[in-house]
């Protein structure tokens, strides 16, 4: 029974981590508009490791919360990852 509660835990984090991804990266492009690498997939990925930066940062300077601070969290570590990639592929281009 541990190991099928653990896996059953563990897909409903990853499916959470999907659905903030999801939130945060279409509220990140929505805030920051343009042409960026485009498509659902990419989107949910921007927001997931905008999650994982913005929640990074939050526990660095003491900011922790809810729902709501995590997608908040989530969307300024997308934004960032946005402006970073809009930085380098305007030196790349």
């Amino acid at each position: 029974m541990g190991d099928a509660s653990r896996r059953t835990g563990m897909e409903y984090g990853i499916i959470g981590w999907i659905v903030v991804g999801l939130i945060a990266g279409a509220l990140a492009k929505w805030i920051m508009p343009g042409k960026d690498p485009g498509g659902i997939i990419v989107t949910i990925l921007i927001g997931i490791v905008g999650g994982l930066l913005g929640g990074f940062i939050g526990s660095k300077i003491g900011i922790s919360g809810g729902n709501i601070v995590n997608i908040l969290l989530a969307t300024a570590g997308a934004i960032i990852l946005l402006w970073i990639y809009r930085l380098v592929r305007g030196r790349v281009a």
